[in-house]
């Protein structure tokens, strides 16, 4: 799941390099964009990444997109695992389980 993410994220930033390095104007960030960028940087402890993500939307907003990118991928994986979102997330932060 976290590499489909990856994924995503390598290719959005690939795609936001070339649109810069053409010269064209950079366009505005959505949340997720943010939360996508935000969340892999972290992952991969890229504190230049973070930065760069955190300056593209409120910190509000920013504080969204994580969660419902949180909430998406726990449900996610849950389906690949066939267990229930729950058990996924308290298995993901190392929790016992209930």
């Amino acid at each position: 799941m976290f590499d489909r993410i990856r994924t995503y994220v390598t290719g959005f930033r690939t795609s936001m390099r070339a649109e810069a390095s053409a010269g064209r104007e950079k366009r505005a960030h959505n949340l997720f964009e943010a939360a996508a960028a935000y969340v892999s940087a972290c992952a991969e402890d890229d504190q230049d990444r973070i930065d760069e993500a955190t300056g593209w939307v409120s910190p509000e907003a920013l504080s969204f997109g994580v969660s419902e990118l949180a909430c998406r991928a726990v449900i996610a994986l849950a389906r690949e695992r066939d267990e229930s979102p729950r058990t996924v997330a308290r298995d993901l932060l190392g929790l016992p389980a209930t």
